[in-house]
This record gives structure tokens, sequence and C-alpha cells, in this order.
């Protein structure tokens, strides 16, 4: 099978904690080789694009605020089944409804406060890796 790559974000609030290590260390316990990776601090018109999908809803304002309030730290993974195997590390977005040990239940806080982003399908990991690298 074919290694295929997707995007994962440390937020704000995980890097405010100190936690990028241990976020990083279960990425690599998880089987997931790091392509490369780079910390940065969004401005507000980086973070507006990278949102614009939710640009209208009542979150997208907050979302940008939050996601400017500190560095992040962009990453590119590979793996074989890459996507979907991060976004089941990740857990689901409330971290009050992730799976036990997933970054989210371990990390998170609440559903903008929580740790980690990944790419949802092979189409925007696409977009988000080119986004950042």
């Amino acid at each position: 099978m074919t290694a295929e790559q997707t995007l994962a974000l440390i937020k704000p609030d995980a890097m405010e904690k100190k936690l990028q290590g241990k976020i990083i260390d279960d990425i690599l316990n998880a089987g997931f080789t790091i392509k490369t990776m780079k910390m940065l601090q969004l401005s507000k018109e980086k973070a507006r694009k990278f949102y614009a999908v939710h640009q209208g809803k009542e979150f997208y304002a907050p979302l940008v605020a939050f996601m400017t309030s500190g560095p992040v730290i962009a990453l590119l993974l590979e793996k074989v089944n890459a996507i979907e195997d991060y976004r089941n590390l990740m857990g689901k977005t409330d971290p009050a409804e992730a799976v036990k040990g997933s970054l989210r239940e371990k990390y998170g806080e609440s559903t903008r406060r929580n740790a980690v982003h990944g790419s949802d399908s092979p189409e925007n990991a696409k977009k988000e890796i080119a986004f950042f690298f």
C-alpha cells in the first residue's frame, strides 16, 4: 500500500500549555513519519483564508481570533491511511465525546480549544499541505 500524507496542526491552546512534545510523541508512537514541520504565528489574513470554508458561521470570527492568539506547529505527516488514522488519533471535535486516549480527549478542553487539527479528506489534505508548505 502507498503512504498517504496529511496535515496536522498543534493549536495555540496546546502550545500555551507546552503540550507539543507529548502530542508529537503520540503522533510518532502511532506510526506516523513527520516529513517536515514548522512553528509559525498565523496572521489574521492567513487564518481567515485557511478557515474560509466557515466564513459566515457564528464561530468563524472566534476561531480566527483563537488561531491567531499564539504560535502553531504545522506538521506534514505520512503513513499508509494517514488521513483516517490521524483523524482517529485526534478524536472527536468535542474532547468530552472523544475516545479515551485520543489527542483531544487527553489534551483538549472544548470544541474550539481542542489542541489539534487534521485534514478531513484527500482533497483537503492536498490544499492544507500546500497552504502551509
